[in-house]
């Protein structure tokens, strides 16, 4: 538990001095693979409370705890003490200790004293902490506000599902095996599954990937339900040529090719991240062409050939993901939303003159806020007398906006259709 303890609390305090998950993806790789499992979840489980768990700090010490490694490590013990189920003793010894591992030797005291007084006086502790809105729903107000304002009476069920563990579901290869045989096949390993509307698979109960029968064989992918409607959105058929514009890691690239054999062009800024998508087909058995671009500056990578299908999972604030990507909502500051607004209406700009007469584009987001999605897309419409919009069926009365819950995360789909002036 120490090794997880430690590793947890550098990348908690890694995202308070203003450093995103994504860039500590190696920390662990000396850790066994139950470790590694643990500080993820530790990692996560603080940062999801964070709000109520430094307020719950702010209660017990005296004065700010100025040192931030002693400060992650506190974080992450109390997320322990109040959210799992080891041996409180055993949490507040290894705390100690771990805090001599990470250089602080005389915090020894001081951290075994408080973790000690939340253990005296649990309950008040927390029902303070949650006293302020930050506190209870572990968001920044700015964030709260926003919500509140746009959301209305949605607002409510979005934040409490940011402080919940996210679904889990998975995505059968057709290519390979079929949806019902696959999941007879969990079935036979005590996997329960619900088929949903689009036929995703949410599991009861998470599991690891090791645990998915054939997933190194290509059977399955791990991708959440409300990712999986990206494809089937896409109306897509065997020849076309199809542009996934901003490609990495791979899933919904992968998702388009298990549908149809269409002509895919994956493109993405990331170098580093397109290896993920070259991993993800080699284990999926398909094939695209994959390479580096700015998707907005077309001129550096277009050949002239007009794409029937583009799919732009645009660059965003993440706010529809954060119970999975919980750093988020404590990197993101007030002008950010309004930063992504412009480069989502570049991007628009950009690809719109490459698809075909007849085509669509799929403007796609993970953020639940106005300014990224529905007010991107009307603003987009007005500068474009020559492109539709037509909300998705499936998502009838919520204009194209999936709002986070039990079975998927927070997405925005919007399919534009190009005509002939």
């Amino acid at each position: 538990m120490i090794a997880a303890q430690k590793v947890a609390a550098e990348r908690v305090a890694a995202v308070l001095a203003g450093r995103s998950l994504a860039q500590r993806r190696q920390d662990d790789a000396d850790l066994s693979q139950s470790d590694r499992a643990a500080a993820l979840d530790l990692t996560q489980g603080t940062l999801r409370h964070l709000g109520r768990l430094r307020a719950v700090v702010a209660q017990m010490a005296a004065r700010p705890v100025t040192d931030g490694r002693v400060e992650a490590l506190l974080l992450v013990a109390l997320y322990q003490l109040w959210q799992t189920r080891h041996a409180p003793h055993a949490i507040v010894d290894h705390a100690v200790r771990t805090v001599r591992v990470l250089g602080a030797d005389g915090a020894g005291g001081f951290v075994n004293a408080l973790l000690r007084r939340f253990l005296r006086e649990r309950e008040p502790l927390l029902q303070q902490a949650a006293a302020t809105p930050e506190g209870r729903w572990s968001l920044p107000q700015w964030w709260i506000e926003k919500l509140e304002r746009q959301l209305g009476p949605n607002a409510r069920p979005v934040l409490a599902a940011g402080l919940e563990h996210p679904p889990m579901s998975v995505r059968v290869n057709r290519r390979r095996t079929s949806l019902e045989a696959y999941r007879a096949r969990l079935e036979t390993v005590d996997i329960a599954t619900r088929l949903l509307d689009n036929d995703a698979l949410l599991l009861e109960q998470p599991v690891p990937s090791v645990r998915l029968p054939g997933f190194d064989e290509g059977l399955v992918s791990i991708q959440d339900a409300g990712a999986q409607w990206a494809a089937r959105l896409l109306d897509l058929h065997d020849g076309q040529r199809v542009l996934d514009a901003c490609a990495a890691p791979g899933g919904k690239t992968a998702h388009m090719l298990e549908i149809a054999a269409v002509d895919m062009l994956a493109i993405d800024k990331d170098e580093h991240r397109l290896r993920d998508i070259d991993r993800l087909l080699a284990r999926l058995g398909l094939e695209a062409a994959v390479r580096t671009a700015d998707a907005g500056a077309v001129d550096t990578w277009w050949d002239g050939r007009a794409f029937d299908r583009i799919l732009l999972d645009a660059p965003c604030s993440a706010s529809g993901i954060v119970r999975r990507h919980p750093d988020a909502k404590w990197l993101r500051r007030p002008g950010d939303v309004d930063v992504f607004a412009r480069q989502q209406a570049r991007l628009l700009d950009a690809l719109w003159q490459v698809l075909a007469p007849g085509g669509t584009l799929l403007y796609a987001t993970c953020s639940v806020f106005a300014e990224e999605n529905r007010d991107t897309v009307r603003a987009f419409l007005e500068r474009h007398p020559d492109a539709r919009h037509s909300e998705p069926v499936q998502f009838a009365g919520s204009g194209g906006q999936l709002l986070p819950d039990q079975e998927h995360d927070g997405f925005y789909y919007a399919p534009l259709r190009k005509f002939d002036r």
